[in-house]
């Protein structure tokens, strides 16, 4: 009995599918799209990038980072004060030499501070980050040291680096994600 009257509410609950199909096919309308609020361009501000990695080294001209995040932190200062997430792969493109204003051209500064077990603190350096290389989990940037080592830093890193004072706001095509609703 159970089974029957089981069956029965399947096959009634198919023929209204089939009816309510076989009517949005005859109206052939599209659905409209619902917009909520006014629509706006996303706005580019300055911001903050963090690259994160397990490890790093700092030696003849090249600064090499094992087990990088698979993404970074994207932050801006005040007023806005948005944050998000990109994808370290997309945060590369910044070194395009497509745009005329990409990190090939102005390199940006970078400060690198990696944890030191020894020193039960931290050790930091300050470079230009040029021509990143992904490979894998290892990311390697050509640098030039402004000042500082990572002598002693054995654990974790991370990488700060900013978009301050570039001559246009416009840079990856991936970047219209990372402030989603930023004014």
């Amino acid at each position: 009995m159970k089974t029957t009257i089981l069956s029965a509410a399947i096959a009634a609950f198919a023929v209204l599918l089939a009816g309510a199909g076989a009517g949005r096919a005859q109206t052939a309308q599209p659905l409209a799209a619902k917009t909520i609020g006014q629509p706006q361009q996303p706005k580019l501000v300055p911001s903050m990038i963090v690259l994160n990695a397990r490890s790093a080294t700092l030696a003849d001209g090249k600064l090499v980072l094992d087990g990088i995040s698979p993404n970074a932190i994207i932050f801006a200062d005040r007023p806005v004060r948005s944050a998000g997430h990109a994808l370290t792969a997309h945060l590369l493109e910044e070194w395009s030499d497509k745009a005329p204003d990409s990190f090939a051209k102005y390199p940006p500064n970078a400060t690198v501070s990696a944890f030191s077990k020894s020193k039960k603190g931290a050790v930091d350096a300050v470079v230009v980050l040029k021509s990143p290389k992904l490979e894998g989990q290892r990311l390697t940037f050509d640098v030039d040291v402004l000042e500082g080592d990572l002598a002693g830093g054995d654990g974790a890193v991370s990488v700060f680096t900013d978009l301050i004072n570039l001559p246009t706001a416009r840079r990856t095509s991936h970047r219209s994600a990372w402030y989603a609703g930023a004014p």
